[in-house]
């Protein structure tokens, strides 16, 4: 028990990194960008043969939108981690974006020295974020050392910041402009391989099945595990979503089964842990209490929100339902996995609301796949059949004590 506390106490402090939580809340700017050029994607793939026929002729309009959404997530999410790192730590934000902005631009300047479009999208995420820890971490190191320009009394206030952030921005520019315009080092390519083995590991059955135990084994103790770790796991998740859209408009076959929207569409219905089939399972429950809570949970189970099961039934420190709140996500994201490699069901290609419901989510995340559709029906039935038991134990011992109340 007092490894575990440790164990648990040091997730704890990294859930409450600055940098980390940065990077979470920064890239979900991102966020109605990959909806919008969705839509977009939606309308000009739509999968019934006469539809495509008459949206033929403005397939280049459509597609404009999508080259302004998916080709500029690396920006935006320089844009979102600057702002959000400026403002975590105490720093002018838009200062700290201007910057991180400039420095990944210059990150990704190509052999004629001019900025390469291509570096712009998904693939530039994590040259986006390292922009902004490094701006963040040099602008701190400036300001408490004190080594910036100094204006006299009376200068107007957005003068006085421009040139408080002239030493910083030098540095990091120059920085940037050394390790990619004199050493020719592509960044971009190098931080690509340096975070392969997290992409390659969060797309494999063990990696997932890893990120899975961690994330919800820290729910059942209270601690909102996808939350804490999404600073980590986002990134990677957002670099294969894009990967995965550029296939899918070259017409190329899609790379990745865990990309963005697989945790909420295939693993988690219902909310985190799947919890969908137990609050079926309790709006037949046969004590009062679980019913009664189960028809409340219903609704808002649909749309992915399960917070009244988790602190209501509850889910947190009960080490009965911490067994099928843990397994059921695992038991359903390594079947996907494993009917996404054998092509019986499409792999995520648009991203959608995370309130979406299931059956329709996953349909439309892989583009009308039917397959997609089906096997989201079949993971609330297993959802219900591993609650089951489970479920079955807690409601009698919830029905005898109703009795014993009653008498």
């Amino acid at each position: 028990m007092e490894r575990a506390g440790k164990v648990l106490s040091f997730l704890s402090k990294i859930g409450e990194n600055k940098y980390l939580i940065s990077i979470r809340d920064g890239l979900s700017f991102t966020v109605p960008f990959t909806i919008i050029g969705s839509i977009f994607l939606i309308i000009g793939n739509f999968p019934i043969q006469a539809w495509i026929d008459f949206i033929e002729p403005y397939s280049g309009m459509l597609g404009s939108m999508v080259n302004v959404t998916f080709g500029m997530l690396g920006l935006i999410a320089a844009i979102g981690v600057g702002y959000s790192m400026g403002k975590n730590f105490g720093l002018e934000p838009l200062s700290n974006v201007i910057i991180t902005v400039v420095a990944f631009l210059l990150a990704t300047v190509g052999e004629d020295y001019s900025i390469n479009p291509a570096d712009l999208d998904a693939t530039g995420m994590f040259t986006a974020i390292l922009a902004a820890i490094l701006t963040t971490f040099v602008t701190r190191f400036v300001l408490k050392r004190n080594l910036v320009i100094k204006m006299p009394e009376g200068v107007p206030p957005a003068v006085t910041q421009s040139f408080t952030s002239l030493v910083p921005a030098l540095m990091i520019l120059s920085l940037v402009w050394v390790i990619k315009v004199l050493l020719g080092v592509d960044i971009n390519a190098f931080l690509q391989l340096l975070f392969k083995p997290f992409i390659f590991g969060l797309d494999t059955i063990p990696g997932l099945l890893l990120y899975t135990f961690l994330a919800l084994g820290l729910w059942t103790f209270g601690i909102h595990g996808p939350n804490l770790l999404s600073g980590i796991a986002t990134p990677i998740f957002l670099a294969n979503f894009g990967t995965n859209v550029e296939a899918f408009r070259n017409g190329n076959p899609i790379p990745h089964e865990v990309a963005e929207g697989f945790w909420t569409l295939f693993m988690n219905i219902g909310g985190s842990g799947a919890t969908l089939g137990l609050v079926i399972a309790m709006v037949f429950a046969k004590s009062k209490t679980y019913r009664e809570l189960g028809k409340l949970s219903f609704p808002s189970a649909i749309f992915c929100i399960n917070e009244p099961i988790i602190f209501g039934f509850p889910i947190v420190m009960n080490p009965i339902m911490a067994i099928p709140f843990i397994l059921t996500p695992m038991v359903l994201g390594t079947a996907t996995v494993v009917l996404m490699r054998l092509n019986l069901i499409g792999r995520i290609v648009l991203q959608l609301p995370w309130t979406t419901p299931p059956i329709i989510g996953p349909y439309l995340a892989t583009n009308g796949d039917v397959g997609a559709a089906v096997w989201s029906l079949c993971t609330i039935i297993i959802s219900y059949l591993i609650y089951l038991p489970f479920f079955r134990a807690v409601d009698k011992k919830q029905m005898v004590l109703e009795r014993e109340e009653r008498a």
